[in-house]
């Protein structure tokens, strides 16, 4: 972030100063109270554990500049004030009952958009989609750094206080700000939007996760737009990369005044002669400035689109197609729990993608097991149900059931959910035991579920081979 006195926090945020004198130089936020240092401003943010108004003059004393919070505390402070709206608070919820932490998360906002502001080189990638965001921002990070220095966030920061505390990372020698935007509902990635203002937006799909919140696709697709309606125009160097290959995107295009820029099948940036080989793609990358080829260390066929997105974001960077190849190809999965491959001493491979799961995201990681298994190793399916899809539930799971099938998965056990309509085992526990029991060398595992099931620690264990019988 740029260098700022107390006072001029206050200022921007709107808040008041509390047992300072506003000389407080700040170079820095962070929330959590055992990382924060000298210069650093402390978050005071309530959580489920904890609040961290309680930690204030701790940091402090540890060598914090002061506390942005949402009441008084015991130590030098601006106290922020409530909060304009409650998508600010969203994420806390019942943590927060007196509005004290969507009041720091509104004020976190305003000092995140007037840092960014303030750098006037920083160009801003901003990426959403119903999958495949995370992958995708790591990518795009990943081909930029050979540009210049880059920001992203780590692992799936994509929140109102990931996305401002990620955007304060930037100073005055980044020049690439690449992040990652998600909505729960209607104006939640305008409103990201307003708080770092992206010159490139990336909008990679449209599909079923968190229908149960939207209510159907079309909401979703409106919701993702608001993206590229936020873009500068064209004439002023904004750029929307639309993914051609899903029609709801593709009709993104009238929505924005930016230049548009498609990937995919038909695009200006696109693939030929794809190719997997243990669930890997390589692939020539085409481009209006020529081609290369790119061979992906990353598994699953669904990372070429990706890889195109990436592309073609570098390439309005002033990327080169043979850079941008060489970066691509040397990328490796840099957030857990997405795609993570692990081979194992006794010849079991673990594909650990437990974050997160909707239709689409479960049917390109089975089709990456089947491609890892190769028709001659024994492949399992361990899955866990997939959250927040309102009424489509049932049918849902039911899709991602046939795909199994259709694909010729040895192995399809359901921890604790009777909706696939297979195997079924109570909880994680019981999938240990079965796994103990019945994993022998050479078999391939994926194991996934939305966040919530908590499966990432069962795949962890079979990573640690805590479940296979000496």
């Amino acid at each position: 972030m740029i260098e700022m006195r107390l006072a001029e926090v206050a200022a921007v945020t709107g808040g008041r100063l509390h047992r300072a004198t506003g000389d407080e130089a700040v170079t820095a936020v962070e929330f959590d109270s055992r990382k924060v240092g000298p210069g650093g401003l402390f978050l005071a943010l309530p959580g489920e554990r904890a609040d961290g108004h309680d930690f204030a003059a701790a940091a402090v004393a540890a060598g914090a500049s002061a506390v942005l919070a949402g009441r008084e505390v015991d130590a030098a402070a601006v106290i922020a004030p409530p909060a304009e709206d409650s998508f600010a608070g969203t994420d806390l919820g019942d943590a927060d009952p007196d509005g004290s932490g969507a009041a720091v998360l509104t004020a976190l906002g305003k000092l995140a958009r007037h840092s960014v502001t303030h750098l006037p080189e920083l160009q801003v990638v901003g990426v959403t989609g119903s999958s495949g965001k995370t992958s995708t921002k790591d990518l795009i990070a990943a081909v930029l750094r050979p540009l210049g220095e880059t920001v992203a966030p780590p692992g799936s920061f994509n929140n109102e206080l990931g996305h401002p505390w990620t955007a304060l990372r930037a100073d005055a020698a980044t020049r690439h700000l690449v992040l990652e935007l998600s909505a729960r509902g209607p104006g939640h990635i305008a409103r990201l939007c307003r708080i770092a203002p992206p010159r490139i937006g990336v909008v990679l799909n449209v599909g079923s996760a968190h229908v149960g919140e939207f209510g159907s696709p079309e909401a979703i697709a409106q919701a993702k737009g608001e993206l590229v309606e936020a873009l500068p125009a064209a004439a002023e160097g904004g750029v929307a990369v639309l993914n051609l290959d899903d029609p709801r995107v593709a009709a993104m295009a009238s929505r924005t005044s930016a230049r548009v820029v498609g990937y995919g099948t038909g695009g200006a940036v696109r693939a030929a002669d794809v190719r997997l080989e243990a669930g890997r793609a390589s692939f020539r990358l085409l481009t209006p400035a020529g081609e290369a080829p790119v061979a992906l260390t990353l598994v699953g066929e669904h990372h070429v689109g990706n890889a195109l997105a990436a592309a073609a974001v570098a390439l309005e960077l002033g990327g080169t197609p043979e850079g941008i190849a060489a970066a691509l190809s040397g990328a490796a999965a840099a957030s857990r729990w997405r795609m993570e491959v692990t081979d194992r001493e006794d010849g079991v491979t673990v594909v650990n993608d437990a974050y997160n799961a909707n239709p689409e995201s479960m049917t390109a990681a089975l089709r990456a097991l089947a491609a890892i298994g190769g028709g001659n190793r024994r492949t399992w399916a361990v899955l866990g149900p997939m959250a927040e899809l309102g009424d489509t539930t049932p049918a849902a799971h039911a899709q991602v059931a046939e795909v199994v099938r259709e694909l010729g998965v040895d192995r399809f056990v359901a921890v604790g959910t009777d909706l696939y309509g297979t195997e079924q085992v109570a909880d994680r526990d019981a999938a240990a035991a079965l796994l103990a029991a019945q994993v022998r060398p050479g078999d391939v595992v994926l194991v996934k579920a939305s966040r919530s099931a908590g499966l990432d620690r069962l795949a962890a264990a079979l990573v640690e081979q805590e479940l296979i019988r000496q």
